[in-house]
């Protein structure tokens, strides 16, 4: 039987992630998820694409979400109170305007000192009303795109026996930070075709698949880039017909509730993959 086997949210997009046993569901993803962006002094967000060293910094966020502790390797840690009443501004990200709620100088020159770049940091306002693209549309705070990326163990473990072949070395899960992590499915890829989903009480629905960029490239760990891999492996079996190569699957949010790790996944609708 399939299973949730990690669950993992990102409380600053581009940062370093919280694995935890169980989450709440929202409309918006996991609770907690991608709600904070860290932007240029312009508003332009900051990612893992040009600021690879935005993995090292690993956020706390409080149960209540009022209060963000941020560390990083060789910087005083930073305690902040989570401000959703200031005034809104206008933040990019990916050539799409938002509003963001400013998290004050402190936090800005901390990030500022820490990237070596001039900073800010911006929380999603509680009135944010994104939708977001696919089959089946949906919301998200400063995601990407949708509200939930879903890996298997299988989809991964046939990555990694394509890059033993070539002699590289296996690849960590974490690489492409997924929200939720699916074992049990034998054959790779399901994911793919996993058209509608039920976790526990809550249920999922399949927006597209996961198109992927350079943030691949970047060890979590160090927080540099560590070459072509993953993705000229995959540029060899994993060709999206759309352009770019895909990995994972993009969600839509058709059920709140809470989700667990050990629940069950159960796969109540079936499609054809969109590679």
């Amino acid at each position: 039987m399939a299973g949730v086997v990690e669950l993992t949210y990102y409380p600053i997009k581009g940062c370093a992630g919280t694995s935890v046993g169980e989450a709440l569901l929202t409309p918006a993803g996991l609770a907690h998820d991608r709600t904070f962006m860290v932007t240029g002094e312009d508003g332009a967000g900051r990612t893992q694409r040009r600021d690879p060293g935005l993995a090292l910094v690993r956020p706390v966020i409080s149960p209540d979400g009022g209060k963000l502790t941020l560390h990083a390797p060789g910087f005083e840690s930073l305690e902040l109170l989570v401000d959703t009443t200031a005034a809104r501004r206008e933040v990019e990200l990916f050539g799409a305007v938002h509003r963001g709620i400013d998290q004050g100088d402190a936090a800005a020159r901390w990030f500022t000192e820490v990237l070596g770049a001039p900073s800010r940091l911006v929380r999603v306002p509680p009135e944010h009303d994104r939708v977001t693209d696919g089959r089946i549309p949906g919301t998200s705070a400063y995601a990407d795109s949708c509200a939930l990326h879903v890996v298997s163990r299988a989809t991964l473990d046939l990555l990694n026996a394509k890059l033993a072949e070539r002699g590289v070395p296996p690849l960590p899960m974490n690489r492409f930070r997924p929200n939720i992590v699916v074992d049990g499915w034998d054959e790779p890829h399901t994911e793919d075709r996993a058209h509608r989903i039920r976790i526990g009480d809550t249920e999922l629905g399949y927006a597209k698949l996961a198109v992927r960029c350079a943030v691949t490239l970047v060890d979590q760990g160090t927080g540099a880039k560590a070459g072509p891999e993953p993705l000229r492996t995959l540029a060899g079996y994993r060709r999206a017909r759309a352009g770019g190569v895909a990995y994972g699957t993009k969600y839509a949010v058709l059920r709140t509730g809470t989700l667990s790790v050990g629940d069950a996944v159960t796969v109540t609708a079936w499609g054809a993959s969109e590679l």
